[in-house]
């Protein structure tokens, strides 16, 4: 018996355009995860992060009749889901969350003073983030946190490259500045 065939993403999308909503659960699986590490990594709060994921998928799910290229339905998400999150950075009641960017050190290799040395390098970084704008901070954490490249960052927030590249290089200007500043 052959391996059942993966359906790209523009026959799911021609799916669910022509009825078949359940299809759409197919995108929410190859996506969710991407989606939500995004917007953990923005938010700083898991509650947020699945509110941010869940508001752009049903967006995605509504627009979707407006996507031009159904090939492109990932970036496409991720492109609603910046949005969201950039909206919701920028909001003033949300200027104290803290972002939890550094990944944690494996169980087996914690040491306690490396526990507390990592610990303050998060509280400072966190608190530098938190003062980049809300443009630079979502800049520098798709570019040098999620290792996503200059083109792909910069359609997803309607950028030119050059742009782009001085906005993250500001960020980090500021960055470095700051927490010397902390230091």
């Amino acid at each position: 018996m052959a391996p059942p065939v993966e359906r790209t993403d523009a026959q799911v999308v021609r799916d669910v355009l022509a009825g078949d909503r359940d299809a759409y659960r197919l995108l929410i699986r190859r996506y969710g995860d991407v989606l939500h590490a995004h917007a953990m990594r923005m938010s700083g709060s898991q509650d947020d992060a699945a509110d941010l994921v869940q508001r752009a998928l049903v967006q995605g799910f509504r627009k979707l009749r407006s996507l031009r290229d159904p090939d492109r339905v990932g970036p496409w998400l991720f492109r609603i889901l910046a949005n969201l999150t950039r909206e919701h950075v920028r909001s003033p009641r949300r200027r104290d969350v803290p972002l939890h960017v550094l990944p944690e050190v494996p169980e087996e290799r914690r040491d306690p003073e490396d526990d507390a040395a990592a610990a303050e390098i998060r509280s400072r970084l966190s608190r530098a983030l938190r003062r980049l704008t809300p443009e630079q901070r979502e800049a520098f954490v798709l570019k040098h946190v999620e290792g996503r490249s200059y083109e792909e960052i910069a359609a997803v927030m309607d950028l030119s490259v050059a742009a782009l590249k001085m906005r993250v290089h500001r960020a980090r200007d500021t960055l470095r500045g700051l927490l010397e500043e902390f230091a």
